[in-house]
């Protein structure tokens, strides 16, 4: 007989890079004064952002325009400190489903990939290699789509996170060629002097600089898979949901994804997870991303952007908390920082904050800080009595379960 599980649907949203102050080891990544709720808040002159309120993110922080309200039954705020070796995507994401990360994936953000990478890639792909240094998927194109469409050549270039990303025109040099130049590109940067989390296909099209257009739908997503099965493998195994929204399926390379659901943009990630919540009858887990955070404003540096993109995300958040049920479990988190005030365009080794909500908690307050990420994957895994691999991180928040 199954057992009585207190919830039936978990929903994980990363509000991505949302970080709320350094972590206690900044100084090892060049970040000590980072923070990124903080800073984007001051920036306008104080946020306003309601529904996160309520839920005791002014307890977590002093963040302009933010009240602390202690009284807040129905839930439970706290902070969450990172275990893993890294500030980037995959490592936040990957610890949140219990994987420790200690060795971090390299990052050519300020140097461009190294020469020996491009000229074998140059040499076994057959083309012209153009770029190579850090720059926002929209610019790039205006720099070199031209001169890439004229020569058939590939644009390589990278950001802050560990990527290497490929554009090419999608009707000069196809979509199946550029999937196998991207195919060799994963092999060569699984070598450990290079070793980049992911490989990733822009295909675009348009005529001139002036209409050039990413194709969103045809991109691919070379990851490495996580070192170990996670907490999301042990879900799906045992039968529960696992449906990703955005691009968690291409973080964990489709590993212990059920459903996935790719977006375009933050409102579309939250369409779409307002959809799961109304429409559809399930028991599991859904893990939603929305990745403007981090891609449009901590990366740019536009402090007031981020600022407005996170007063967005609390509407939405209100919308969401009022349409769900009383089984339902809200969390909404984030992977790492990227302060839009700080210096560089990286990420920033950050604490992360924890909002837990549903209707049916009644005993919600703060809650002291925890050191990894990973209790989050194991509170999931509690509720529906599940065993963690004793080599995964994490412990369940009790107080969910009281």
């Amino acid at each position: 007989m199954e057992q009585p599980r207190k919830y039936k649907r978990i929903f994980v949203i990363v509000a991505d890079s949302a970080g709320v102050g350094e972590e206690p080891d900044a100084a090892a990544f060049g970040d000590v004064g980072s923070n990124t709720f903080a800073h984007a808040a001051e920036s306008i002159g104080g946020l306003n952002v309601p529904v996160m309120e309520s839920m005791g993110l002014g307890e977590l922080d002093d963040i302009m325009g933010v009240k602390k309200v202690s009284d807040h039954p129905h839930a439970f705020s706290l902070r969450l400190r990172e275990t893993s070796a890294g500030k980037d995507t995959m490592t936040g994401h990957w610890e949140m489903m219990g994987v420790n990360t200690r060795t971090p994936f390299i990052a050519f953000t300020d140097t461009g990939f190294p020469k020996e990478l491009m000229d074998e890639l140059s040499e076994k792909t057959g083309h012209k290699l153009i770029g190579n240094y850090a720059a926002s998927g929209t610019e790039i194109l205006k720099e070199l789509g031209e001169q890439q469409m004229k020569e058939n050549s590939l644009i390589v270039y990278t950001s802050a996170d560990s990527v290497l990303q490929i554009a090419a025109h999608e009707e000069v040099t196809g979509l199946q060629e550029l999937y196998r130049c991207c195919e060799i590109a994963r092999e060569i940067c699984l070598r450990p002097e290079y070793r980049v989390g992911r490989v990733i296909a822009r295909p675009y099209v348009g005529s001139c600089a002036a209409d050039f257009k990413r194709v969103g739908g045809d991109r691919h997503d070379y990851a490495l898979s996580p070192s170990e099965k996670t907490h999301m493998d042990i879900l799906k195994d045992n039968g529960y949901m696992v449906s990703c929204v955005g691009k968690i399926s291409d973080i964990f390379n489709m590993e212990g994804v059920v459903k996935t659901v790719h977006t375009v943009s933050n409102e579309d990630g939250m369409d779409k997870t307002i959809e799961q919540l109304v429409n559809d009858d399930w028991t599991g887990l859904c893990f939603v991303n929305l990745v403007e955070f981090d891609s449009e404003y901590g990366h740019r540096r536009n402090a007031p952007g981020y600022a407005r993109c996170l007063e967005a995300l609390d509407k939405r958040l209100g919308e969401f908390i009022s349409k769900m049920r009383d089984d339902d479990l809200l969390m909404v988190t984030a992977d790492h920082g990227n302060d839009p005030t700080f210096k560089g365009t990286d990420h920033t080794r950050e604490k992360v904050p924890l909002l837990i909500y549903s209707p049916s908690i009644t005993n919600g307050k703060y809650l002291e800080e925890r050191a990894t990420f990973a209790e989050i994957g194991a509170s999931v895994l509690e509720n529906f009595h599940l065993k963690n691999n004793p080599t995964l991180l994490g412990e369940p928040i009790k107080e969910l379960f009281e």
